[in-house]
């Protein structure tokens, strides 16, 4: 910077390299050394970061973040500045069951197998569905997310827990989105929504084999509970969903954007 005064205001540089002035006319007079000048620039990109993600990024996402913006530093370092300036991310909120695997439908295999990474589109689809509450009540989310790109190629939210508006719902959309391939697996738990044979009857029409998660193992679906943790801790938590339309444009526009 001391090149620069000349040809650029100070103010602007050091809003530029996120220091204050007295940091910097500090550094100029000796009282400090570059070391110093470097980590507390660290110290507000850290801050930054953790804003953007409306405090829910924690040490292991904010060392990537930083990595991204040119800043080297171990985990270990990112953690010790967080806690040392009250940077504490958000936790989930504790998780609501959805699945009724009590039902008299036939159980689909684990074919998935907790194989995660695919080769190509359409090679494996992977669904689940999470509560979204709203002051008038709650509402359900219904996500198709295909295994290649991890993207949501279907969705749905419904005021009910039944197939038709759930996981048939989700399942036409991405449909419609990402043609069929041969040989594609969808993967999803054993609620009703997907063993019924409402939902198995369009599987079966299109060729589509089914793979079912262990019984009580949220770990064979891990892709799919991990967006919905991503999208409640980032964004549900923060909100006050006062009406369930409200609410659906909010996780549309998330979702989509």
């Amino acid at each position: 910077m001391k090149q620069h005064r000349q040809a650029f205001p100070v103010e602007k540089m050091c809003n530029m390299f996120n220091i204050s002035k007295s940091s910097y006319y500090q550094y100029l007079s000796g009282k400090v050394s570059k070391r110093w000048l470097q980590n507390e620039v660290l110290v507000v990109a850290i801050k930054d970061i953790f804003e953007e993600s409306k405090e829910s990024y924690g040490s292991p996402r904010i060392k990537v973040e930083l990595a991204s913006k040119g800043h080297i530093v171990s985990q270990p370092k990112v953690a010790r500045i967080m806690q040392a300036n009250g940077l504490v991310a958000r936790k989930p909120k504790k998780f609501t069951l959805t699945t009724d695997s009590k039902h008299k439908y036939p159980v689909a295999p684990n074919l998935l197998d907790r194989q995660f990474d695919v080769s190509k589109k359409s090679q494996v689809w992977v669904s689940d569905i999470t509560y979204i509450r709203t002051y008038q009540g709650w509402m359900y989310l219904t996500v198709v997310i295909d295994l290649f790109d991890r993207k949501v190629i279907g969705w749905a939210m419904s005021n009910d827990m039944t197939a038709k508006n759930t996981s048939i719902s989700a399942l036409r959309m991405a449909m419609k989105n990402r043609p069929v391939q041969q040989s594609l697996i969808f993967h999803s738990d054993r609620g009703v929504q997907y063993a019924c044979e409402a939902f198995t009857n369009i599987l079966k029409h299109h060729e589509i084999t089914q793979s079912m998660s262990r019984k009580g193992n949220c770990w064979d679906n891990a892709v799919a509970e991990s967006f919905f943790k991503t999208l409640k801790t980032e964004w549900v938590y923060k909100q006050n969903f006062v009406s369930r339309k409200t609410a659906e444009l909010s996780i549309f526009q998330w979702i989509e954007t």
